[in-house]
């Protein structure tokens, strides 16, 4: 039943993408062409490896080739589908039918040689190709409804339900490499459709490499071992990182775990939508920076989650950029001391204009196995 609720409301939400996405584009832009996978998605929800959608401003089209015709009759319900035969044929005949002097094209993902043909095929429309759609398309996925905040609710709750049946796994002379396929394996059983990105587990020294991949190293007693993996549930990511203990932690180990979460714990409590995300950033290095080892936390404190697992918006140093309501993003501050250890805690939340919801239900306490 919930699941029926989710879809009906993430129709009802695509159905009213086209209009939110002419609203961000600048005034005078006729139509526009999306051709990414994601955002092709995004648009019409349905994955595909192929397909060119073209909207005008009172209707959109999704031209797609014979292997997904079937499907996408009967899943598409915000463009008209049409089989693609002769693509820029079909997108000039469409063009000239609704009247359109130009169109807006994804900047940042059409290769050169697409935008030469393009413009081949189209010499009398004006082919817009600054960055106006991608930027106006990056805007609107930041901000997220509540379909995909359910779906990503979802993809998270298979995932910690995965952790949590892992733990008992995860013990000296078990290598990095067999925790991770077990992991993986028990995230499909879990109802998982694909994996947010290649899971990574690290044990000792290797999690200082804060992207480190798993490798054939055997868990010792008196390690750190760091897990950082997500699941994927209708086309939506989830993404979280814990560090555990197997054995006892040296009082190094247990400072630094409490410096990270101390850091972590802090941007929760101040992340909310109307923050930059240089300032969300820097609340929580000011924690590691104020413990002596700003040095150690090189990367940006998160990112967006959505249809993929990197988007917009990033609580980075350079992002001066207002953070929006119903936005995702990863809180995930580390601590790596090279040749020795690391420690990262990720968790990721829902701003709100008050505050933050926490998707990540998981224990952040320094666990020891």
């Amino acid at each position: 039943m919930q699941y029926r609720l989710l879809l009906k409301c993430e129709v009802k939400g695509m159905t009213e993408r086209f209009e939110k996405l002419f609203r961000q584009l600048p005034t005078g832009i006729d139509c526009v062409l999306i051709t990414s996978d994601v955002n092709r998605r995004y648009f019409t929800g349905m994955r595909s490896s192929a397909g060119t959608v073209i909207a005008f401003r009172d209707k959109a089209y999704l031209l797609i080739d014979f292997r997904y015709i079937e499907k996408a009759r009967s899943v598409v319900k915000t463009a008209e589908v049409i089989e693609q035969k002769k693509l820029y044929t079909q997108i000039s005949q469409l063009i000239h039918e609704h009247g359109a002097s130009n169109c807006a094209i994804e900047s940042q993902i059409m290769t050169v040689s697409e935008l030469s043909q393009l413009r081949t095929s189209l010499p009398d429309t004006e082919i817009i190709s600054t960055d106006a759609l991608s930027n106006a398309i990056n805007a609107l996925r930041s901000c997220k409804d509540e379909a995909e905040i359910g779906f990503i609710r979802k993809a998270q709750e298979i995932a910690e339900n995965a952790l949590e049946e892992l733990l008992p796994s995860i013990k000296p002379g078990v290598s990095e490499r067999e925790i991770a396929l077990q992991l993986n394996h028990i995230m499909f059983l879990h109802g998982a459709e694909d994996l947010s990105f290649d899971t990574i587990v690290l044990s000792g020294a290797n999690t200082s490499m804060p992207h480190g991949v798993p490798s054939g190293k055997l868990i010792q007693d008196g390690e750190f071992v760091l897990i950082d993996f997500g699941a994927v549930w209708n086309g939506y990511h989830s993404d979280m990182t814990r560090t555990f203990c197997v054995g006892r932690p040296t009082e190094e180990m247990e400072k630094v775990y409490n410096i990270v979460l101390e850091a972590q714990n802090s941007a929760i409590r101040a992340a909310k939508s109307g923050i930059t995300g240089k300032s969300l950033d820097l609340i929580a290095r000011s924690v590691i920076d104020d413990a002596g080892y700003g040095d150690c936390f090189g990367h940006s404190l998160g990112h967006g989650v959505g249809l993929e697992i990197h988007e917009k918006p990033n609580a980075a140093p350079n992002n001066t950029q207002i953070l929006c309501e119903n936005a995702v993003v990863t809180i995930e501050p580390g601590i790596y001391i090279a040749g020795k250890f690391g420690v990262r805690i990720e968790d990721f939340v829902v701003l709100h204009e008050n505050g933050c919801d926490n998707i990540t239900k998981f224990a952040k306490n320094l666990i020891t196995l």
